[in-house]
């Protein structure tokens, strides 16, 4: 990795860690409300244990680290461990710049909302990187790695776990509002990881295919396939060229087939996933 990538791949991992803290200690801990996660779980135990909230977090947080390490793999383990570290400190930061914190919006339920939309955009930045704000999400990531759920449907039902938990601490309405939260929580952050790793899969066929393979290879730093395809109206054989972009590589691709053939003809694919599992 050049220094470069390592500098944007730092910024994003702080900017991924500040959006959390927030998002935890401006709307979640004011609504009361233990959605499923650490922060929500600390939530809990802070009532029982004579303890600051950020100590507390950063205690289940090194608990669940050591998870991460041998079910997920060192550079997730590394990632996190950065993560697990920042968002404690940047809320004690937090309860020290704001002490007297209370609900921003005056409402649990709106607090709620505000809180999920917030915390997923931490938590989609964090997972572009391959680490995690810690915590459940760590649970999340090995069910997402071994059993092919989606990762925002696994954090959610991980998360159920502590939303029964909260039947301890709060009234009916909180506890209701903690399993809500904790689901539409899943399908926000999916909402939010799909944006991310999101592809365009496209498909070629022109006569300066050789120039339009060069510039991917060369210039977009893709990869190419080419496949045999016959015109079923004229039966002539012509080769079309399969390529996997970004966004941002695809507009470069479109733009660069403007200059070069306006008359080829161009199919595009939404992608989601893909998987490489190469042969031992």
């Amino acid at each position: 990795m050049k220094g470069k990538e390592y500098v944007k791949e730092g910024f994003l991992i702080i900017l991924g860690s500040f959006i959390a803290a927030c998002a935890i200690y401006f709307f979640l801990v004011p609504s009361h409300v233990a959605i499923g996660s650490v922060g929500g779980l600390a939530i809990v135990l802070e009532k029982f244990i004579p303890l600051r909230l950020s100590v507390i977090t950063f205690i289940l947080n090194a608990l669940l680290l050591i998870i991460g390490f041998l079910f997920v793999g060192k550079e997730f383990g590394f990632k996190t461990v950065c993560t697990s570290l920042l968002i404690p400190v940047m809320m004690g930061g937090l309860e020290i710049v704001c002490p007297d914190n209370s609900a921003i919006m005056g409402d649990p339920f709106l607090d709620l909302i505000f809180y999920i939309f917030i915390v997923s955009i931490g938590q989609a930045v964090l997972f572009y990187c391959n680490a995690s704000s810690g915590g459940l999400d760590i649970v999340g990531k090995i069910i997402n790695k071994y059993l092919h759920v989606e990762l925002g449907q696994a954090i959610a039902a991980s998360g159920m776990f502590v939303s029964m938990l909260s039947m301890l601490v709060y009234d009916k309405k909180s506890v209701l509002l903690s399993f809500f939260g904790t689901y539409l929580s899943g399908i926000v952050l999916d909402h939010f990881i799909f944006g991310f790793n999101i592809k365009k899969r496209v498909c070629i066929i022109s006569k300066k295919e050789e120039e339009i393979a060069d510039y991917i290879l060369h210039q977009l730093h893709s990869g190419a396939t080419f496949y045999e395809a016959t015109g079923a109206y004229d039966n002539k054989a012509r080769r079309e060229i399969i390529t996997i972009v970004n966004k941002s590589e695809y507009s470069k691709l479109m733009n660069f087939m403007n200059k070069t053939d306006k008359d080829a003809f161009i199919t595009v694919y939404t992608v989601s996933e893909m998987l490489y599992r190469p042969k031992i």
